[in-house]
């Protein structure tokens, strides 16, 4: 099979993680983690310095090409982060993003409720936070499928969609 990128996207704690381990589990598929949560381990204070280097982390590691591959996140989750967190994106951040390859998109709506992480910055904004998602997704050429409703409803999604993509 030729390489085929998959990535979930969205706010934070709408399910990106999870669904993410699912589908690489159950498609038997590469699966890139979240590197911010292994930088940030130790210490969840951080400057813009550091989510470059989280970005460029993650975009090296997302380069895998051979077989599936699931992105737990992406340059886009970058984008949005260094915005709300700094006022603006990064230019480095932002280059990773333009710069970035995913064949699929899956944008994960953050309709369930929120649950505290020491890592997790934003709970009372979380929808205004999936429509910017929304609308940056609908500016770029790439496919995307928005993921909502409980878990079983999330994963037969993501397996009707994954089906046609691998054929």
């Amino acid at each position: 099979m030729k390489g085929v990128k998959i990535a979930f996207t969205g706010p934070e704690c709408s399910g990106k993680t999870t669904l993410s381990n699912w589908t690489s589990v159950h498609f038997d598929a590469n699966l890139v983690s979240e590197y911010a949560r292994v930088y940030l381990s130790s210490d969840s204070n951080y400057n813009i310095s550091d989510l470059e280097k989280i970005a460029q982390e993650q975009y090296n590691q997302n380069t895998i090409e051979n077989g599936l591959t699931i992105l737990d996140t992406e340059m886009l989750v970058m984008c949005i982060w260094c915005e709300e967190k700094f006022g603006f994106c990064s230019p480095l951040i932002r280059r990773l993003y333009n710069k970035q390859k995913v064949d699929l998109y899956f944008l994960c709506k953050p309709d369930f409720k929120w649950e505290p992480d020491v890592l997790r910055e934003n709970p009372n904004d979380r929808n205004r936070l999936f429509e910017h998602y929304v609308t940056n997704l609908s500016q770029l050429d790439v496919p995307f499928i928005i993921l909502s409703g409980n878990l079983v409803d999330r994963k037969a999604m993501v397996k009707a969609e994954l089906k046609k993509v691998l054929v």
